[in-house]
């Protein structure tokens, strides 16, 4: 995610950095070079590359202006969700190291505790990769070494600490250690968390329908490209800009949104869940009184992920 103060009028024409000019100025500068190419064609030799009529461009490009906005809106609100979701998570693993804290009653409390919170914080990072597909867990020593093998060995690391949790909690039900109210109690958080990894691996295998994205950005292509004819006869050798600009933008909002669809991703306009998952990480191990804890993570290059 980009995170930095906002640009001055002057300076943010001149910002690159986690703009999406990176990735399409190729098709930008096509767009004006086929522009200064037509309209050289249609002064020299009108016979070749006649003048069209520019009043179907203005319609077309009202109507691809909508359903842009309209494909920018959908992809955005899973941007959006995202973002709750995780600082829901924040905030259930800040209620669970409080909720927890009926187990410090005695030794063998605080060291359940301690293992649940830590398995807590193991979930947030094995989430992070989970969504972001990385192939072997972290290898954190906060697991014991049966845990840390077994881990290694599931295919959904996230649930398989969950069920960890549960298990733990499960056991000390059993063994008479806690009320029933205090497990129901507890584990109701471990739910909410696994709510939380469920919505998210909703939201990563279930994108924009491809045919409703596929058509958008076909006309996108074909409206740019096509744009300087409509022009030619009209602006001259002011062709090339004007197309230039009405290329950045719809290619512009067309890769934003491929962006902002695919939220746990590591483009600078992802959201920056393994910042999210370091904060609660230093919120729990805060909780189990650790001192000299590392500050949480600032942005490198206005860029924190």
């Amino acid at each position: 995610m980009i995170v930095r103060d906002k640009p001055s009028f002057l300076v943010l024409f001149f910002i690159f950095r986690g703009s999406v000019i990176e990735r399409i100025y190729p098709q930008v500068l096509a767009v004006m070079l086929l522009s200064a190419v037509i309209v050289w064609g249609h002064n020299n030799d009108p016979g070749i590359i006649p003048s069209v009529i520019g009043a179907p461009f203005a319609l077309i490009g009202i109507s691809l202006s909508v359903f842009l906005g309209f494909r920018n809106s959908a992809c955005y609100d899973r941007w959006w969700e995202a973002r709750k979701l995780w600082g829901h998570l924040l905030a259930v693993s800040r209620d669970f190291a409080r909720q927890s804290l009926l187990l410090s009653g005695s030794k063998t409390g605080s060291k359940l505790r301690q293992h649940l919170l830590n398995l807590n914080i193991e979930f947030a990072a094995e989430l992070v990769r989970h969504l972001r597909t990385s192939a072997e867990p972290a290898g954190s020593t906060r697991l014991t070494a049966e845990e840390a093998a077994e881990l290694r060995k599931q295919r959904n690391k996230p649930d398989y600490l969950l069920r960890l949790m549960g298990g733990l909690l499960a056991a000390e039900r059993h063994a008479g250690r806690i009320s029933d109210i205090e497990f129901t109690l507890l584990d109701r958080t471990v739910s909410e968390m696994n709510g939380v990894l469920t919505a998210c691996e909703r939201l990563r295998n279930t994108p924009v329908p491809f045919g409703y994205m596929l058509l958008l950005h076909r006309t996108a292509y074909l409206f740019c490209f096509m744009l300087p004819f409509g022009f030619a006869d009209v602006l001259g050798y002011v062709t090339p800009l004007a197309a230039g600009v009405v290329a950045y933008t719809f290619f512009g909002l067309d890769a934003l949104s491929e962006e902002l669809e695919e939220p746990f991703g590591t483009l600078p306009n992802d959201l920056p869940i393994a910042a999210i998952a370091k904060a609660i990480e230093l919120s729990l191990r805060e909780a189990l009184g650790e001192k000299d804890l590392p500050e949480l993570p600032k942005p490198v290059n206005s860029i924190l992920l």
